[in-house]
């Protein structure tokens, strides 16, 4: 298996709190899924648009995740999420660690699938392409 990783930034906005101003948790579920495209983006230099277009894919659905939240983040805060993948043959691993000022806030692990469109139009798990991997491993 193979890792790459991926940081950015993510600014906790009003509309991901509750009424205190405190992140309500299932926010940082789409904070990961967008670090996942994210992983991706860096990678192979396209968007996941771009990638349903370009490469024989329709999509990498969720199959597994779980968090552990350790400390709140606040509306206005700047977080950093740093993102590691390890890939096996269609399906592949991300952890995500959230901080803020370097102080780990929430760890997530995702399982996900790479799928591809049957001819009856079902999702079914295919094989990460040769070209994909090879986009990880520079």
């Amino acid at each position: 298996m193979t890792t790459f990783s991926n940081t950015r930034k993510v600014r906790i906005e009003w509309s991901d709190c509750d009424p205190a101003g405190i992140i309500f948790y299932p926010r940082y579920f789409e904070i990961f899924d967008a670090s996942t495209a994210m992983l991706f983006e860096r990678a192979l230099g396209m968007t996941k648009f771009q990638m349903f277009r370009n490469l024989e894919f329709a999509g990498f659905p969720l199959v597994h995740t779980r968090a552990r939240f350790l400390r709140p983040t606040r509306f206005g805060d700047d977080v950093t999420v740093e993102s590691k993948i390890a890939f096996g043959r269609s399906s592949f691993d991300i952890e995500h660690k959230l901080s803020l000022n370097n102080d780990t806030c929430v760890e997530c692990s995702e399982k996900r699938v790479w799928v591809v469109r049957a001819e009856n139009g079902r999702l079914k798990s295919h094989p990460v392409p040769e070209s994909v991997l090879n986009k990880f491993h520079k």
